[in-house]
């Protein structure tokens, strides 16, 4: 089982920082242990660490206040959005303060002939999405979750459109930022490209509010579709799906949006959703562009399917039918849950080249059935990247040791293929000891940036790095 890191407290300096923020904030200060424990980890099975105190800002300089007084006392710092992060980001192993960024939920500015926004951290996706709607434009990052934007940059969210649209980091122009010290910094400009000194906005975005708190976000923006067009293609097996994807992003089909479902994932979502698909691996996927150009995306991609054994292949336009298929794998982690309702879901991933997919998923579902694990597996396979969510019974301790071992051996595995631990849960504390094993000796130049922004390690510490 995942240990969560323990730090050292400075017990003399929390409370005078406690005590100065109460002054100072009243009742945006709030201390109850319930509320405390819902500003820490809650999700998979880190242990929930939470922090002394829950600040909840209204505005940057607020932020900055907050920071030069823990500064002051040398006191923890942790930022929080919506608190759906899987592997402990937002725990408090030293204790210190919680930033409550949901405060922080005005849409600042809008240049719809730009295609940006400029938002605080506290909007939501889905409310940035309605507030577009009526301008005909969209942000694509949809990692599934109703997460904060701000949060969704400091940990990179990625996501169903990455194929198409790319992650976070692809679609932040310009981050306003309050730095360990209490300073405000903006890290760029709206223009489109920029060559102007280091990227500091590539540098915060997934940094997980270890070098600085994001108080402000420029997001780039995209026209909505004049058409849009789903489609859903059945195998039978793993391995032949996994072939038509990377057959599919190999001739330059402009996907959108292309997801697996394995056989265990089918037969949740039948059940959950009212679906009644043929309980084997699925490819889901989703095209943009013309009303003529859709189709004809849709019909190579059928094409492509069948020549790896595709069936049961079915393509729509309609809105309600694709909403359908869409929200049924938004609900994919609830709706696994059920294949055995006494369990928890542990929910981990990791990213390869598209050309090890097809490898590094069977394996992956050879190894899971060799230990005795019920481990559906859902995948954004356009960009190589894939989920398992371990059903694992939390008394067990036979089983909580058998996932332990799969979710190393799954981190190496993809690491041994010239992948990544994760493509898009981050680092938090879940995976640190695997971002060493991945990038060696880069690791060691990560610390020295972190040391020389937050020399007093206060911000989120016990994260991303290895002490």
């Amino acid at each position: 089982m995942v240990q969560a890191t323990t730090l050292p407290r400075n017990e003399g300096g929390i409370k005078a920082a406690v005590d100065a923020l109460s002054q100072r904030f009243g009742d945006q200060l709030q201390t109850g242990q319930a509320l405390r424990e819902q500003h820490a980890h809650t999700t998979t099975w880190i242990e929930n660490q939470a922090p002394d105190a829950v600040v909840f800002p209204t505005s940057t300089a607020e932020v900055a206040e907050i920071v030069r007084i823990c500064a002051e006392y040398a006191v923890p710092v942790i930022a929080f959005g919506t608190g759906t992060s899987l592997e402990g980001h937002v725990n408090a192993p030293a204790g210190g303060i919680c930033v409550d960024m949901m405060r922080m939920d005005k849409i600042l500015a809008l240049h719809a002939e730009d295609l940006d926004v400029v938002v605080q951290p506290g909007v939501t996706r889905e409310q940035l999405n309605s507030y577009l709607r009526d301008q005909g434009l969209f942000f694509p990052i949809d990692p599934g979750a109703n997460a904060s934007l701000g949060g969704m940059a400091a940990t990179r969210a990625s996501g169903t459109n990455a194929v198409r649209y790319g992650t976070m980091k692809d679609n932040v122009l310009s981050l306003e930022a309050v730095m360990a010290d209490g300073s405000v910094i903006r890290s760029g400009q709206r223009a489109r490209k920029s060559s102007a000194g280091y990227d500091m906005t590539r540098l915060l975005v997934g940094s997980e509010g270890t070098l600085g708190l994001i108080t402000e976000i420029t997001l780039r923006l995209q026209g909505i579709p004049e058409a849009i067009r789903s489609a859903r293609c059945s195998f039978r097996s793993v391995d032949d799906a996994c072939r038509a994807v990377m057959m599919t992003i190999q001739y330059g089909i402009p996907v959108a949006r292309i997801e697996l479902l394995d056989e265990l994932s089918v037969r949740a979502a039948n059940v959950h959703s009212g679906l009644d698909l043929p309980e084997v691996p699925l490819l889901l996927l989703e095209f943009h562009g013309s009303d003529t150009g859709v189709v004809e995306q849709a019909d190579t991609f059928a094409q492509i399917a069948e020549e790896f054994g595709g069936f049961d292949i079915a393509a729509t336009s309609t809105a309600e039918e694709r909403n359908k298929l869409w929200q049924a794998r938004h609900d994919m982690y609830w709706a696994c849950l059920n294949l055995r309702p006494s369990a928890k879901g542990i929910s981990t991933d990791v990213c390869v080249p598209i050309s090890r997919l097809a490898e590094c998923v069977s394996t992956a579902r050879a190894k899971a059935e060799e230990m005795g694990l019920m481990a559906p597996m859902v995948g954004h396979v356009g960009d190589g990247n894939f989920h398992a969510l371990l059903l694992i019974d939390m008394e067990s301790a036979e089983e909580r040791a058998k996932a332990d071992e799969y979710i190393g051996w799954l981190n190496d595995l993809a690491i041994s293929m010239e992948g990544t631990c994760t493509g898009e849960h981050g680092i938090g504390q879940g995976k640190r000891p695997y971002l060493l094993r991945e990038l060696g000796e880069t690791t060691r130049f990560m610390a020295a940036i972190k040391a020389a922004l937050d020399p007093d390690n206060i911000l989120n510490p016990g994260k991303v790095l290895s002490d």
